[in-house]
């Protein structure tokens, strides 16, 4: 991988998509597509995307029954996504199922807990609220059935590598540290979350919504 750096294209403008792809291709190790892109453009748009050259980080997280999620993964087996996310709260049948329904390659990580989220928003959906202790029960678990690693906030990547030395961690709600925070409540900085163990690093606004993406980009990437 030429830099940890993924850029994430949360858009369903497909040729905004391609343009700041193409901008930033250099300077970025991989796209991460997500929701709202994949409902715009489904699979035709994840193969154009795919023909800039950069792996593809397929980010629809998904959680439902075993055979659902199994069956699912199974339809997207054609794009050969370098990474794919499931929800670790989709419990240990669904995040098996999840591993071996994927092709070989692809790297299957499951969500711990949104970086959007805080202790408040825990304990509002009824459990404890420790950010931390969620983290840690939900990669356990992950660790456990099979998958390739978690996504989790920089806050507790160092813990989750301690759990599980050679596990795949992604890190999201990565921020310059100059830059806003905008939905994120749980954000560090690149550097800070690649010294804590980060194996990748998804930022996405900072990049896609700078004068110049590409400049953004590579002033990230010094960083590292």
């Amino acid at each position: 991988m030429s830099t940890p750096l993924y850029v994430a294209l949360d858009t369903p403008d497909l040729e905004r998509a391609k343009a700041i792809a193409t901008r930033v291709h250099k300077h970025v190790g991989g796209i991460k597509l997500g929701l709202e892109f994949f409902m715009a453009n489904g699979r035709a748009g994840v193969h154009e995307m795919a023909e800039i050259g950069l792996p593809i980080f397929l980010d629809l997280k998904f959680h439902d029954i075993p055979n659902t999620v199994g069956k699912a993964i199974q339809a997207l087996r054609p794009l050969n996504p370098a990474i794919l996310t499931v929800h670790a709260a989709g419990g240990r049948a669904m995040l098996e199922d999840a591993k071996a329904a994927a092709p070989t390659g692809t790297k299957v990580v499951a969500v711990t807990m949104l970086t959007s989220l805080d202790s408040s928003d825990l304990t509002s959906i009824g459990l404890a609220p420790d950010p931390h202790e969620q983290v840690m029960r939900l990669t356990e678990l992950a660790r456990e059935s099979g998958v390739d690693g978690i996504v989790c906030s920089g806050n507790e990547v160092a813990a989750a590598k301690k759990l599980w030395h050679d596990g795949f961690f992604v890190v999201p709600g990565v921020r310059p540290a100059d830059g806003p925070v905008g939905d994120q409540k749980r954000v560090v900085t690149p550097r800070a979350a690649l010294d804590a163990g980060a194996s990748i690093l998804v930022v996405g606004r900072p990049i896609t919504q700078a004068e110049d993406p590409d400049m953004a980009a590579r002033a990230i990437e010094a960083t590292l």
